[in-house]
C-alpha cells in the first residue's frame, strides 16, 4: 500500500466502486428503534439479498450502511433510500427480499412501508 494518503483514499474509493453507486440505502439497526437482535437479522437479510440481486455493479448499483442511529425511534428497523430520500419504517428480515427486489431492483418503491420522503436536491418534504 502507498505511504501516500491521497493514493490510499483513492485506492480505497475506487475498490468500493465510490462514484458508480446510483442508491446509497442505510439501514438502523436499533437499539431504539427495535432490538438489536432483530437489527442484525435485517442487516444480514439486507447483505444477501443485496448480493443476489447483482446490486454491487451496473444500473442498480446501491451501496449500503448500517448505522446506529437514524434518530427515528419507533416502529424500527428504519431505513432511508437516496438520493430519493425515501424512509420506511419496519424493515424487518422479512421485508427485505421484497424491499430490494421491488424498489432497487425494479424501481418501484413499496407505498405502505414509506413513512417520509425527502429526496435530496429538492426543496420538497412530506411526512405521510
Amino acid at each position: 500500500m502507498s505511504d501516500n494518503p491521497e493514493q490510499q483514499l483513492r485506492a480505497a474509493a475506487e475498490k468500493q466502486g465510490v462514484g458508480g453507486y446510483h442508491r446509497h440505502v442505510f439501514l438502523c439497526t436499533g437499539p431504539s428503534c427495535c432490538t438489536p437482535e432483530i437489527g442484525q437479522a435485517a442487516w444480514d437479510a439486507l447483505k444477501k439479498a443485496h448480493k443476489e440481486g447483482g446490486l454491487d455493479v451496473g444500473p442498480n448499483a446501491c451501496y449500503r450502511t448500517k448505522v446506529g442511529c437514524l434518530r427515528i425511534c419507533c416502529q424500527g428497523p428504519t431505513m432511508v433510500v437516496y438520493p430519493e430520500g425515501t424512509w420506511y419504517h419496519g424493515m424487518t428480515a422479512d421485508r427485505i427480499p421484497q424491499f430490494v427486489r421491488q424498489h432497487l431492483v425494479e424501481g418501484r418503491p413499496i407505498q405502505e412501508w414509506i413513512f417520509a420522503e425527502n429526496p435530496l436536491g429538492s426543496e420538497r418534504q412530506t411526512m405521510r
